[in-house]
């Protein structure tokens, strides 16, 4: 057996290459960039039978088509998935030969209606499942939010409980070890049924209470979700949106960005409940989940300055502006909070005059992770 995970330090998922010793192989969830996936098969003499994405993925585009079609795999979702272009249906049980290994489809629903996990049985080692490939269901140290667009926080409890009927043995590989689908990951890669059940603190709630945790407070929208949600359904071709490149954008405080007045255009990429609560005056909002989707909105002929909450999210957001040929960028150091704690206004609306918003600050930073306040 050939057991391959592959991690991408830039949007914090997992894929994953399993072959027999016969030579047939699979690949679940890839990415957007499918040479590390070539690599491995050229390298190992596999012919690739069969992709699988586990569900219509909303913070990276995949590779899955561009695989399916290079190799003449089967291109395999659950039969539930709403995409546009033809697909293998899969079906809960179903079980799909690898050689003499075998990939036993769970629909695990939750994050997605249409999610699915895959359990890893190598019969010729034993009849049981060895491994659990759980995309974005169950993840380590917490489990997938429901928030993405269909999602259902009581249908992820019950897909947790199924999942808890595993033998504490099987190891589990999720679609994400860092990243915007979870708001507690551990940032390891790997982890198992058992230890899961006893430290994963989701995992210890009730149901009524995992509802609540789960829909309470959430991370903000993955950067450019609606262009690549879109994507990977086949009703657009914006594979450009998937951010390529995690060089330092330029940074700019706030002295230099009001010295800037009429020629600078503020960008603010927090959600609108955040905005709403309160933003720099003349800033226009731009969720960064809706940013490649509304560039044609933005003035090439000005400096563009992203800010955030804490200046995180506007550095993805300055990275991604940049690589789409914006000439000037810049992400305003520490964001509304330092603007606020140096005193300066913000603008704000009567409605969220008495009410903080439920967002949960979820800042990438590149070689470290993410960290998260109210």
């Amino acid at each position: 057996m050939v057991f391959k995970q592959i991690l991408n330090e830039l949007c914090g998922c997992a894929s994953y290459l399993i072959a027999c010793q016969t030579g047939e192989a699979a690949i679940v969830d890839p990415g957007l960039e499918t040479e590390p996936y070539e690599a491995l098969l050229r390298a190992r003499g596999l012919r690739l039978r069969t992709v699988i994405d586990t569900h219509v993925h909303a913070d990276h585009v995949s590779g899955a088509r561009a695989l399916a079609a290079a190799h003449g795999a089967a291109l395999c979702m659950h039969e539930s998935a709403g995409v546009a272009y033809p697909f293998e249906p899969l079906r809960d049980g179903q079980e799909l030969a690898v050689g003499r290994l075998v990939l036993r489809v769970l629909h695990t629903p939750g994050h997605r209606p249409e999610l699915i996990s895959l359990l890893v049985i190598n019969p010729p080692r034993s009849p049981e499942p060895s491994m659990a490939l759980t995309g974005d269901s169950l993840l380590v140290g917490d489990v997938g939010r429901p928030d993405f667009g269909g999602g259902d926080a009581a249908a992820q409890h019950d897909s947790m409980s199924r999942l808890l009927r595993l033998p504490d043995w099987v190891a589990v590989f999720p679609g994400h070890f860092e990243g915007p689908c979870g708001k507690g990951m551990c940032g390891r890669p790997s982890t198992t049924i058992g230890f899961e059940r006893l430290f994963n603190p989701m995992l210890r709630l009730g149901r009524n209470e995992f509802v609540e945790q789960l829909t309470g407070e959430v991370p903000p929208r993955p950067l450019n979700m609606i262009a690549i949600e879109a994507t990977n359904r086949g009703t657009a071709a914006m594979s450009w949106a998937m951010l390529r490149d995690s060089a330092p954008p330029d940074e700019i405080d706030a002295e230099t960005l009001l010295r800037h007045g009429g020629d600078a255009t503020i960008i603010d990429v927090r959600e609108p409940e955040e905005f709403a609560f309160g933003h720099i005056e003349g800033a226009i909002s731009v969720p960064q989940a809706e940013l490649a989707s509304r560039l044609e909105s933005l003035p090439r002929d000005r400096l563009l300055a992203t800010v955030c909450h804490a200046g995180m999210r506007s550095l993805r957001a300055a990275q991604f502006l940049t690589q789409a040929g914006f000439p000037r960028v810049a992400s305003l150091k520490g964001g509304t909070a330092g603007w606020c704690a140096e005193g300066r206004p913000v603008s704000r609306s009567a409605a969220q005059e008495a009410e903080r918003p439920k967002v949960v600050e979820s800042e990438w930073a590149h070689g470290g992770g993410y960290y998260f306040e109210i």
